[in-house]
């Protein structure tokens, strides 16, 4: 099968509804890195009951409607789909517990031509159930590694097949980087981090791992997404959700579990630019990130 543009476009996602409790809360903190050191007061309160906060981040996590993509109906080879970007913007701190709606839809899709993929941009917003409050609207960049020619022009012919290709990251600054967060990751994270959303075999299995090409099992794109996350909140928020208001980045290579995370973050006009660096391969995981900040409000 291959992609049915129309049908995609128009794919029926049920609003999914999630409880979360405070212990879903700092297990969630746990398996992204949080405390590292357990006395650390900046950290604490993502991972104490006491006065807790919930990390932005998790917001990836809630309220998802699963492996869609594994429906035949929908002509994609699931197989060779990659997580490309991620952004979440947020609109308020999302509550320690509580209970979320997801309510998703597919927001554009692009055939790139034969050989060269297609790229699906998915819409998610969270709300919360009993207030109604918007809390984040996500969207998430994939890249469709043996779907591209699904069209035959990959454009518009009086019957539109392909959208334009979603908006590019800015490049980062020819400088060096105002602000460097250094944030090691357990060997293990990934057997956690599976627990709070993807179970995808590629993560735990080393067979299934090199079957896809890997060496050995590989951190789930939306843990780095979250230490990219635990970075700025570091550098640039004192640990207060509130102040980070969105978050887009581009997953460049796997980052493999019990690496160190270099994230270098530069100050531009209106945001925060970064990057992530697995330090012992000296390689990028995570480029072209933009972040924007708000100062200093409480939460």
């Amino acid at each position: 099968m291959t992609i049915d543009y129309h049908k995609l476009k128009r794919w029926d996602f049920p609003a999914v509804e999630q409880t979360y409790t405070d212990k879903d809360t700092i297990f969630y903190s746990l398996s992204v890195g949080y405390c590292e050191d357990p006395v650390d007061h900046r950290e604490l309160p993502f991972v104490y009951e006491k006065d807790l906060r919930a990390t932005p981040t998790m917001a990836a996590v809630l309220a998802y409607p699963g492996l869609w993509i594994r429906n035949p109906e929908t002509g994609i080879d699931w197989l060779n789909v990659v997580h490309g970007e991620q952004s979440i913007r947020f609109h308020r701190p999302l509550p320690s517990t509580g209970t979320v709606v997801g309510r998703m839809l597919i927001k554009s899709i692009t055939d790139k031509g034969a050989g060269r993929g297609a790229l699906f941009l998915q819409e998610r917003e969270l709300f919360d159930k009993h207030s109604g409050e918007l809390l984040a609207t996500l969207e998430q960049l994939n890249f469709c590694r043996g779907d591209g020619g699904y069209s035959d022009n990959g454009g518009t012919d009086g019957n539109q097949l392909s959208d334009p290709s979603p908006f590019p990251l800015p490049p980062l600054p020819a400088r060096e980087p105002e602000r460097v967060h250094v944030i090691s990751t357990s060997p293990r994270m990934a057997l956690f981090y599976r627990l709070c959303a993807d179970r995808h075999p590629i993560h735990v299995d080393p067979i299934a791992a090199r079957a896809a090409g890997f060496s050995k099992p590989i951190l789930h794109g939306l843990a780095t997404y979250a230490i990219a996350g635990h970075a700025l909140l570091a550098a640039w928020c004192d640990y207060r959700p509130s102040r980070l208001k969105f978050l887009r980045a581009r997953f460049s290579a796997p980052l493999f579990p019990g690496e160190t995370v270099r994230t270098e973050m530069w100050k531009t006009k209106d945001s925060v630019q970064f990057r992530c660096l697995a330090v012992e391969r000296d390689t990028i995981v995570i480029n072209n990130g933009v972040a924007e900040i708000a100062s200093g409000d409480s939460d």
